[in-house]
């Protein structure tokens, strides 16, 4: 039996790997989904106090409660950010790393706002401290208008935070994996995850693999997804 933990990304919640989750779970393994401070669920606690550092002792807090060891740790999209500041708390209880179409950011980075200043700051009262969801496409409809309608605002402070590392993701003794979607064209220039990729795909650090869908890939491909996690596990 393998041992789960899977991190959703931005203006999302622990409802992203529901069907990724069933599946993990009828194969007899433990999946655990921690919802982030803010957003999808948890949206009810959002404010201006809640940052990176709040994501990251969410996923800390649920692997050392529940006493979680031999982990595979998955971060997709912004919870490749929380994953990443996860490393120094838990490595010692992780065998695998999975970045989902996702950021790797190195000390110091941030996700970034988008079409926004990346610098940390520190909130007014009277600033928008809440950043809507973009528009997201999916490749069946019905799964669209039901994960759109879920989708929250996420408190600025969990962009603009940086990652703080004493160690990047290659010098722990996990295993990593890093998995593009490729359903979309490449933009020009190629943005984070396709500028991790084409750097991952190259290391001997790192195994790399691809899904051929776009960046919504729980929600699009929950089989191929579940599937390869089992191969890694």
């Amino acid at each position: 039996m393998a041992t789960f933990v899977l991190v959703h990304g931005a203006w999302s919640g622990a409802h992203d790997f529901r069907r990724v989750r069933d599946l993990l779970q009828r194969a007899g393994h433990q999946v655990f989904t921690p919802s982030l401070t803010g957003i999808g669920e948890r949206a009810h606690l959002a404010s201006p106090q809640v940052g990176l550092t709040t994501h990251i002792t969410d996923v800390v807090n649920c692997i050392r409660y529940e006493d979680l060891h031999d982990i595979v740790l998955l971060g997709f999209s912004y919870g490749g950010c929380v994953i990443t500041g996860a490393l120094e708390h838990v490595a010692d209880r992780l065998r695998h790393l999975v970045y989902l179409d996702a950021f790797v950011p190195a000390d110091g980075e941030a996700a970034g706002v988008p079409g926004g200043a990346t610098h940390p700051r520190i909130t007014d009262l009277g600033d928008a401290w809440l950043i809507p969801p973009p528009l997201r496409e999916f490749e069946d409809p019905e799964v669209g208008a039901w994960a759109t309608a879920r989708r929250t605002p996420q408190p600025i402070g969990t962009f603009t935070e940086p990652v703080r590392l004493t160690r990047p993701p290659e010098a722990y003794p996990c295993t990593r994996t890093y998995v593009k979607a490729t359903g979309e064209p490449r933009p020009e220039p190629p943005g984070p995850f396709w500028t991790v990729a084409d750097r991952v795909a190259k290391s001997p650090d790192w195994h790399y693999r691809e899904i051929a869908t776009n960046h919504q890939i729980p929600s699009n491909r929950p089989e191929e997804l579940a599937a390869l996690l089992l191969e890694l596990a």
